[in-house]
């Protein structure tokens, strides 16, 4: 008798398992479900921002023109009470980070943030008829230009080869209001 109840008790086993796998498929067929890997960084439209950013700020804001399409705009804000902060992101065509980032005046406490505490190296590199200082850090590199009434910093965790290709690519401007 007990052999049995032991077959029965297997027997049951595994229709209760083919039950379950059976659920378990029905589940995932009819329950949505992002197959996309939801971890894709969505493309913003950075026009409106940055137009109004040109008219409200104090200097010229920098923005990018004639980069490919490879590069991936990804964030963008103006701050009008931050020491009128502009901000636009971006992933290059690597997927690294580059960030053009600019700021009223020439605070090495701007630098210093948005560098994620990167360090003046020493050098400079000429870019687009401006001397631009290297700063290198554990988190970020970045690539600093102060001028009368600005800061404009271009850091990420791109190479510098990137950094240079996005502050040559840069067009700063204002807007008459």
């Amino acid at each position: 008798m007990a052999a049995r109840n032991g077959k029965k008790s297997v027997g049951s086993l595994v229709l209760s398992l083919g039950v379950c796998v059976v659920a378990a498929g029905v589940i995932y067929l009819f329950v949505p479900h992002d197959d996309s890997g939801g971890s894709q960084v969505k493309r913003v439209d950075y026009k409106v921002e940055l137009s109004t950013a040109r008219r409200a700020a104090p200097y010229p804001v920098a923005a990018p023109t004639g980069l490919s399409h490879d590069w991936k705009p990804t964030s963008v804000r103006y701050q009008g009470t931050a020491n009128d902060a502009w901000h636009l992101g971006f992933l290059d065509p690597e997927g690294q980070y580059v960030a053009v980032e600019q700021a009223s005046g020439a605070s090495k406490g701007f630098i210093n943030k948005v560098s994620q505490g990167a360090s003046a190296t020493g050098r400079t590199q000429q870019i687009g008829g401006g001397t631009w200082e290297r700063y290198k850090g554990e988190k970020y590199d970045a690539l600093v230009l102060k001028e009368k009434g600005s800061t404009t910093v271009v850091t990420g965790t791109a190479d510098f080869d990137q950094l240079t290709k996005m502050a040559e690519a840069l067009e700063m401007k204002r807007e008459k209001v």
